[in-house]
């Protein structure tokens, strides 16, 4: 038995206990120490079908814990390894990291760089992994010395990390915001500027004044086409979001008069090699003082109490579950 948050199309989300099976042909338990509270934890504790595709399901799209045993089969982690699982259909397609145990894929762990604590690797999550996706993405495509970049939805979760590894590898960066009051943080994770989300968040022409190298975006819907019809020649967009909207009214303009490459960022599927690059950046790049500032730690039941927040875009930066309490 494991204590975990369990969501019902039955009943609504509570801490309760849950059966945990032993784990099978290329599985690992992993005995959790942290999750994290993400957009799609948020919509598995409202139901959406989009997410939760068992019913029950324990939440939770981040694994941070000690690996206990292992299923049949051969595994690139042993007994004892300190490991972090972002994806890979925790808190979808099985039960996730909102408990004090969890059954997971062992081909989609990784075992955590002696720098990173379990804490901050909860801290970054999926959020921070799929930022350092989008970094290394981009990177290919565009240089600090080209000009400005863009982070869309800056004040959530994958945007609270791609500042700073922008910023650090010397890009000037600008935050999009839809919360003013968010601007002084922004500015400390290495925004040079900060701008209204809602100069880019209804439609724009298909063409536009070429502003930014490239963007990180989390939002999707409008903006997304607006950054695509406003970058420079040769400049790249990263997508991994859809909290605006998952629809994408542009043209093809900006792909065949300004050459700009639209980059898709899938942190769920991601195979172990790129896995290991992305969490080898966080652990190199990354600095952990930035992000505690900007992070808070909550219980299992506190967890279920933040859902419609951060489904409403109300939950500024990463906040931990600790599945101790």
């Amino acid at each position: 038995m494991t204590r975990a948050v369990l969501v019902s199309s039955s009943s609504a989300p509570a801490v309760t206990s849950v059966d945990v099976a032993d784990p099978g042909e290329g599985e690992a338990l992993v005995d959790v120490s942290y999750s994290s509270v993400n957009y799609k934890d948020g919509l598995a504790l409202a139901g959406d079908p989009g997410v939760a595709r068992i019913d029950p399901l324990v939440p939770g799209i981040d694994v941070v814990g000690t690996v206990s045993a292992l299923g049949p089969g051969v595994h690139d982690v042993a007994i004892g390894d300190h490991v972090v699982l972002n994806g890979a259909g925790a808190g979808e397609t099985r039960h996730g990291g909102w408990a004090t145990r969890a059954v997971v894929p062992s081909a989609s762990l990784v075992v955590l760089p002696d720098s990173v604590p379990e804490d901050f690797a909860a801290a970054i999550g999926t959020a921070g992994f799929t930022a350092a996706l989008s970094v290394l993405a981009l990177a290919r495509f565009v240089d600090p010395s080209d000009g400005p970049v863009l982070v869309t939805g800056s004040s959530g979760g994958v945007g609270s990390v791609a500042i700073p590894l922008l910023a650090g590898r010397g890009y000037r960066v600008t935050a999009s915001t839809g919360r003013p009051g968010n601007a002084e943080s922004l500015r400390a994770l290495g925004a040079t500027d900060v701008v209204d989300r809602g100069t880019l968040g209804e439609r724009g022409k298909p063409m536009q004044k070429a502003v930014w190298a490239g963007a990180v975006d989390s939002v999707g819907g409008a903006t997304l086409a607006n950054l695509l019809a406003s970058t420079r020649w040769g400049g790249a967009v990263t997508a991994c979001g859809l909290a605006q909207d998952v629809q994408l009214q542009t043209t093809v303009l900006p792909f065949i008069l300004r050459g700009v490459s639209l980059l898709g960022i899938n942190s769920v599927d991601a195979p172990a090699a790129l896995r290991r690059e992305a969490w080898n950046l966080l652990a190199a790049e990354l600095d952990p003082t930035l992000l505690a500032s900007v992070t808070r730690t909550v219980g299992l039941s506190e967890a279920i109490a933040l859902g419609p927040s951060i489904v409403a875009g109300q939950v500024h930066g990463r906040t931990i579950v600790d599945t101790s309490y």
